[in-house]
């Protein structure tokens, strides 16, 4: 399964699951970061990844009013900061939890959302 990282998230989380290859990047580099939550939505659907988020309010709303309307998506995957916290320390955590997501196929999570 390919994988965008929300801007929240360290880098040395998708340098990691690269040195692993897995198919991941962030928004950041993808100069996504700056783009409303829809927007990055519709590129993560368009370049068919799933998003990790910690964003659950938001796309939460999102992800159900795109069902209304038919729109897919590639996946929504969240976190939470009290169980994931989103420091360098827990790389080693989130590759072990995403890992097994990571070895899907790429629709794995088609309009889907998990919590890690």
């Amino acid at each position: 399964m390919r994988l965008c990282l929300d801007h929240h998230y360290p880098t040395a989380l998708a340098q990691r699951l690269v040195a692993d290859d897995f198919d991941v990047v962030t928004a950041h580099e993808r100069g996504w970061s700056t783009l409303s939550d829809d927007d990055l939505l519709a590129r993560c659907a368009d370049d068919g990844r799933a998003l990790l988020t910690y964003n659950v309010g938001d796309f939460m709303v999102i992800a159900q009013r795109w069902a209304a309307e038919g729109r897919r998506h590639t996946g929504l995957i969240f976190t939470d900061d009290r169980r994931w916290p989103r420091t360098a320390d827990a790389t080693g955590t989130f590759v072990a939890a995403l890992t097994p997501l990571l070895n899907r196929p790429d629709d794995a999570l088609a309009d889907q959302t998990r919590w890690l």
